[in-house]
């Protein structure tokens, strides 16, 4: 019987693809196939369940399908183009690099790369999934065929937890609670819900308190022009919580009055449907994947003004028969979303993988796997001794643009 593995570059602990590819493994392993996770990295937790993505050269055989979930350029993702076997593309989007400049070099040139590398696979890879109908329009246009949607995982049992008395005795109270639940990233656009929030407390005179979850690591510099900025608004009870458990999260919803969302790409947003889950009103910027993944729950706003955005918060939490409505749409966008069967889905697209017409072997240069490993090490070093490079010579202005923003003149 064929193995059905799949690669990314790294596993992380509770977050969306991550809870995607244990939920496929259980899946694939639950309808007798057997299923490897490939990897650079992994959360400390998760490495026990995971083998090195070089391993994949060794592994895998023609007859065998690699489910490759694409977000990022890596060196895993380039290793498997090279294996002899069938491919399933997962494609969870790409922020477009520009939103990283000048706070986090490394993932401008990751994702410069990545949506570089997207292209090459047209022609490797025998089906593209998105896992959105955003992601899967992006593959349509880029030529990829034949494509279609894997929705993610729809577990949402990591907030049916005892939720965090702490996070009570610290914000239940009298202030209207906006949370937003994310990575401090700059696509997300946390200052734009600080100014929002700013300005409905300037516009309506009530105790109001921003509350964001989510991790800042790598952003640390971002996270302190936010309070900068903050600051220099005059903007006041602005709470940034970093990563929180789900005992603390659930809390965190539970306290929420309005689940607020400015973000401006997103390849899907789970938390929008964890705000559906725990019956908070959303309201959302019309952007990138939102629109889909809410599916008609919730409230869409079009444009970045933050008179017109404070107008929908108060209207949201001072008249219960306009929350009543958005609660009620949300139940029933959330029962359209759990009633698809992920495994089902996943099978059948495995299934028209195997069935299917294998496509031509893909061919690499023969010191293709030798490059491979120099580009590891070149990778390791330039990360751990980033001064080694500081004796190269200098390179041509328009060579370092390209390098840096991916623009070429």
């Amino acid at each position: 019987m064929p193995r059905v593995h799949q690669v990314l570059p790294s596993l992380g602990f509770g977050d969306a693809i991550g809870n995607e590819v244990l939920g496929m493994q259980r899946a694939l392993v639950g309808a007798g196939y057997e299923s490897e996770i490939y990897v650079e990295a992994a959360d400390s937790r998760l490495e026990h369940l995971t083998r090195d993505y070089r391993d994949l050269s060794i592994d895998v055989r023609p007859e065998d399908v690699v489910i490759h979930h694409f977000s990022i350029g890596s060196r895993a993702s380039r290793t498997a183009y090279a294996v002899p076997s069938r491919m399933m593309f997962v494609y969870h989007n790409i922020t477009p690099p520009q939103y990283f400049l000048g706070e986090h070099g490394w993932l401008v040139r990751q994702c410069y790369h990545g949506r570089r590398e997207l292209a090459a696979y047209r022609s490797r890879v025998d089906l593209a999934l998105g896992d959105s109908e955003y992601n899967r329009a992006e593959l349509d246009a880029l030529g990829f065929a034949p494509t279609g949607v894997l929705p993610p995982l729809a577990d949402l049992s990591h907030l049916d937890v005892t939720p965090d008395p702490r996070v009570y005795d610290a914000w239940d109270d009298d202030h209207v609670n906006i949370l937003f639940v994310g990575r401090i990233t700059p696509n997300k656009r946390p200052d734009h819900l600080i100014r929002h929030v700013h300005t409905y407390r300037r516009m309506f005179g009530r105790p109001v308190r921003l509350l964001l979850a989510g991790s800042h690591t790598h952003f640390e510099n971002y996270r302190d022009e936010l309070k900068a900025f903050a600051a220099r608004l005059g903007a006041v009870d602005i709470e940034m919580l970093g990563q929180v458990t789900n005992e603390e999260l659930t809390a965190l919803y539970d306290v929420a009055d309005v689940f607020l969302c400015a973000s401006e790409h997103e390849g899907f947003c789970v938390p929008l449907l964890e705000a559906f889950h725990k019956r908070v009103p959303v309201i959302a910027l019309a952007a990138t994947a939102v629109p889909a993944t809410m599916d008609g729950g919730g409230v869409l706003y079009d444009r970045d003004d933050s008179v017109a955005v404070a107008g929908l918060i108060e209207a949201v939490v001072s008249d219960e028969s306009i929350e009543d409505r958005i609660l009620a749409a949300q139940d029933a966008a959330l029962a359209r979303f759990l009633a698809k069967d992920f495994a089902g889905t996943l099978l059948e697209y495995v299934r028209q993988v195997l069935t299917a017409p294998v496509r031509a072997t893909v061919r690499v240069t023969a010191d293709f796997w030798q490059q491979v490993e120099l580009a590891a090490e070149l990778d390791e070093i330039r990360e751990a001794r980033p001064s080694a490079f500081h004796a190269l010579p200098a390179e041509p202005a328009d060579a370092r643009l390209v390098a840096h923003v991916g623009y070429r003149p």
